[in-house]
């Protein structure tokens, strides 16, 4: 007999959950997290609290569990024998990874000689855009303006006080020119330095291709010195909070290097971002799986990532039926009957939250600058500054020789 739906459910709450008796019923815990169910596993009239039930009636998966660890014998005399098995689960042991002591030491140890050096060379493919001959001072180099602007961020500190880094790098001949800091405050202001860090992100991603097949990807705020005011109506008050940016990003999930990032509306959907986070990252990465959670789930979506040669590990969500056909059909079928296989699969997509962790905790959670551009370039060169440490990393670690351009 094939086993229906809520009896496979109701094995894995058996299995994974621990069930209890008080008394004449059991208390089965909700696999969502959010409270338990009361059960009565009674053989003519069984019942539970959960609105699976209440609502129609059936046998739900809760009262499956419960039958999977009370089993009944009757006997030809009438007599019923019940044997309580008790599942003993082994304490989950997470895996560990074991740390390269020697190379993480190395690569702290010089990591901003090294940062400035990857950096100047990553800026060096920079071309000025042509402009007609004018008389007055000649415009900021583009490398040199990348360049002050990320060894800037880098220090996370404020212009002013970043002058003696962007000195001593320019002494050391790695920097070229340290510019003044209202030179590098105009530059982040420009808004035509935004493709311009999203292509540096691209390039400093590109030298480790040979190591990432599987990505993933979130989305992420960080906060400004802004806050946004306005009346609410229902309480009867002026409220306020921070003005936060928003940001897309997609990652490697060996290296957590990014590939793409895309700064986006702050209250828009995830969803239509997918296509494009995916489109970038398969020119330069030959992609297998890609992770995301139920915000980037749609047909579309699936769509996109089949197209460019991978398979769509996606969280579905609730309301989900599979019905729409395609890619989308066959991995809800997928997730419904092999949802094991596709958890495997799926919980690297927790490398993403660990991207946006660390460049939070090293670069700081929240922008310094006032404007929009300026906001939206910051938070892209934090990014850029993560890849290029990433990048340090795996130069000690797994011997990879940087090449840009």
């Amino acid at each position: 007999m094939v086993a229906t739906a809520r009896q496979q459910r109701g094995q894995v709450i058996a299995q994974s959950l621990p069930i209890t008796r008080k008394g004449a019923v059991w208390l089965v815990p909700s696999q969502t997290g959010t409270g338990r169910y009361t059960v009565s596993p009674h053989p003519t009239a069984p019942h539970c609290t959960c609105p699976d039930h209440q609502e129609t009636g059936q046998m739900c998966k809760h009262l499956f569990a419960v039958e999977y660890v009370v089993s009944r014998q009757e006997h030809p005399d009438g007599t019923t024998t019940v044997t309580e098995t008790l599942t003993v689960t082994a304490p989950t042991c997470r895996p560990t990874y074991r740390q390269n002591w020697p190379a993480y030491n190395a690569a702290q140890s010089h990591e901003k000689e090294l940062f400035q050096v990857l950096l100047r060379d990553l800026c060096a493919g920079l071309q000025d855009p042509p402009r007609p001959p004018t008389r007055g001072r000649r415009p900021v180099k583009l490398a040199d303006a990348v360049f002050n602007a990320g060894l800037k961020v880098y220090t996370t500190v404020s212009g002013r006080r970043a002058m003696t880094d962007l000195r001593d790098a320019a002494d050391d001949e790695r920097g070229g020119k340290a510019l003044h800091y209202n030179t590098v405050f105009k530059a982040m202001e420009n808004p035509a330095l935004t493709p311009v860090l999203r292509a540096l992100i691209a390039e400093s991603a590109a030298p480790l291709a040979a190591v990432e097949a599987d990505f993933a990807c979130d989305s992420s705020a960080f906060t400004t010195s802004k806050f946004v005011r306005w009346f609410d109506v229902k309480h009867g008050g002026v409220r306020s909070e921070h003005e936060w940016v928003k940001v897309q990003m997609m990652c490697g999930v060996k290296t957590n290097v990014v590939t793409t990032a895309v700064v986006c509306d702050r209250d828009g959907p995830d969803s239509p971002y997918l296509p494009q986070l995916v489109s970038e990252t398969a020119d330069r990465f030959a992609m297998r799986d890609v992770l995301a959670d139920k915000g980037y789930s749609s047909a579309y979506g699936h769509e996109a990532v089949a197209a460019a040669g991978a398979t769509p590990f996606i969280a579905f969500k609730k309301n989900a039926t599979g019905k729409s056909g395609g890619v989308y059909q066959k991995m809800f079928h997928y997730f419904q009957y092999k949802r094991d296989e596709f958890q495997a699969h799926y919980h690297k997509r927790s490398n993403a939250e660990s991207v946006f962790s660390a460049v939070k905790r090293k670069f700081g959670d929240s922008l310094r600058s006032k404007t929009r551009p300026a906001m939206v370039n910051e938070l892209l060169l934090k990014f850029l500054c993560h890849n290029l440490c990433v990048l340090i990393q795996e130069m000690h670690e797994l011997g990879v020789t940087p090449i840009f351009w």
